[in-house]
């Protein structure tokens, strides 16, 4: 009989987070942490009002479910059910409201086009089912956590970011690792609100860029990734907080300055660059020292880099005068 040894960060697949609860999460962080722990159970009863949206007319359909890569699991929590998942999400590109899934069901994904660029040998041009036959697809168990104080877990589906790195070729001068979503205030409602700095920009150092950890996710729940989770293609960096994840993807370039990105535009004292996930520095408004399961409506304490310690923390070794979280 073979034994695996878990990682710290791996979970059972029977405590994962459901879905449901995924994307019903602006309600947990109007009134800070305080509002949320009082109001989370109700709030998630009250907004199961829509179905999940389906996913029409996708040719990648076929990719899915991909395989389950066990290697990583989550700790024990259970799963965010789908329903609210897929209903109730925070895209800030459709406003600010969390109730956007009807507005990001206007996103068309396909044709989706897509280019990398910057310091690379060769810049590439390509559409998502081209990039999808390159790549191979696998799901994996995350831990995510909200800079808002709320968290769950979601079985997400796609491929590392390192692969797509060696598929760049970035040079040798390249330091970051530089994410742009879709721009479209015709279809965006929220992107005619001039107070934002459009189009949604994230970035990632290139150390973190070719860690295993880090995901770009093309799925979830086992079936492509629905238009209000970020479809066609988004990002998941685990150990960071969710607002690192930019959704809809439709420019990766390497750069040698450091970008800058859209929250820490907006607020560099409440978001800042790097965004690990750490209990002891707190937001401006409400402490990080714990968080709301929102699978669970539980309160529980917040692990250091959302318990991918184990896994990550040396890639910030020498790096004692950064502010590496919010």
């Amino acid at each position: 009989m073979s034994l695996r040894t878990r990682h710290g960060w791996e979970i059972p697949e029977s405590r994962i987070t459901p879905e449901a609860i995924f994307l019903d999460r602006r309600n947990l962080i109007l009134g800070g942490a305080a509002f949320v722990a009082a109001t989370v159970a109700g709030d998630l009863i009250l907004n199961r009002r829509d179905q999940p949206a389906p996913v029409l007319d996708d040719p990648s359909r076929r990719l899915y479910p991909a395989r389950r890569n066990d290697a990583y699991a989550a700790a024990p929590r259970p799963l965010t059910p789908e329903a609210i998942n897929t209903t109730t999400n925070n895209f800030y590109e459709f406003g600010a409201s969390r109730n956007i899934a009807a507005g990001a069901s206007a996103l068309p994904i396909r044709p989706w086009n897509m280019t990398i660029d910057g310091l690379v040998e060769t810049p590439l041009a390509f559409g998502i089912d081209d990039l999808l036959g390159r790549v191979g697809l696998e799901e994996r168990i995350y831990r995510h956590r909200c800079v808002e104080g709320w968290s769950m877990v979601v079985p997400w589906t796609g491929f590392p970011l390192k692969a797509l790195v060696a598929m760049a070729k970035p040079l040798a001068s390249a330091r970051y690792v530089r994410f742009e979503a879709f721009s479209d205030p015709a279809i965006a409602g929220g992107q005619g609100q001039s107070w934002y700095p459009w189009p949604y920009v994230e970035a990632v150092a290139m150390a973190e860029a070719a860690h295993d950890l880090a995901f770009l996710v093309t799925g979830a729940y086992g079936k492509p990734l629905t238009k209000s989770m970020g479809a066609p293609l988004r990002l998941h960096v685990p150990w960071k907080y969710g607002f690192k994840s930019v959704k809809s993807i439709v420019r990766i370039s390497f750069v040698e300055q450091r970008p800058a990105t859209f929250w820490p535009q907006l607020d560099p004292r409440a978001y800042g660059f790097w965004a690990n996930v750490n209990p002891d520095v707190p937001n401006l408004r409400w402490s990080q020292a714990s968080e709301i399961d929102i699978g669970s409506g539980d309160r529980i304490p917040t692990l250091p880099f959302n318990g991918y310690g184990e896994a990550v923390a040396s890639l910030y070794a020498g790096m004692e005068d950064e502010p590496l979280y919010t």
